[in-house]
């Protein structure tokens, strides 16, 4: 079989990436659970949903490892969709908020009966740690490893909370985009790691 061009290998990467992205949410779009829900449950719901996407696109533009982006390009996306994660944590939490304000107040002080709920506020706290972060101009290798330190943990604290919530979400597709986002950051890391040493 013969070997694909740069330009096949591209679309093939592209198209990965859209269906990686795009099949937990029409999946959960299909969740008959959605009937039972307000508006503003929902769109909580799926604002959490677009988070977790947005940690498996954030370390691939990270590592400028997707086809047709310069380094440059990649590294403005990755600042313009982390406001965009922080964004949508705000409207995940907003909208939780509105819909049951016990819960989340018994989330942020460590006391809700439920385990996810834990994951949840520990990655919103590093969310909003690196978004801070990313507002300073200079940034130094400390701030690099600081910054890096704080993507794993976003990404496997959220991985744990939406993992343990059984709602609209579809179980495999779930499972699917959580283990993608942690191998994304994984390899991101692991490549930096490498180049510091190289």
């Amino acid at each position: 079989m013969p070997a694909l061009g740069p330009r096949s290998r591209a679309v093939v990467v592209w198209l990965g990436l859209a269906l990686a992205l795009l099949l937990p949410v029409l999946a959960a779009a299909e969740s008959p659970l959605l009937a039972w829900r307000r508006p503003v449950y929902i769109v909580a719901g799926f604002a959490g949903i677009v988070g977790l996407a947005l940690l498996l696109v954030q370390p691939l533009l990270a590592r400028s490892a997707l086809p047709g982006l310069s380094r440059g390009r990649a590294r403005l996306l990755h600042r313009w969709l982390g406001a965009a994660l922080v964004a949508a944590v705000a409207v995940h939490v907003a909208g939780l908020w509105i819909t049951s304000p016990p819960d989340v107040v018994d989330a942020l002080l460590f006391a809700s009966p439920t385990p996810f709920s834990l994951w949840g506020v520990i990655a919103m706290w590093a969310v909003l740690a690196a978004g801070l972060m990313a507002l300073r101009r200079r940034r130094s290798r400390r701030w690099r490893q600081v910054h890096r330190g704080l993507a794993a943990v976003i990404v496997a604290t959220t991985a744990a909370h939406a993992l343990l919530i059984e709602g609209t979400m579809e179980p495999l597709t779930k499972a699917g985009l959580c283990a993608l986002a942690l191998l994304a950051t994984a390899a991101a890391i692991a490549t930096r790691q490498v180049r510091r040493r190289g």
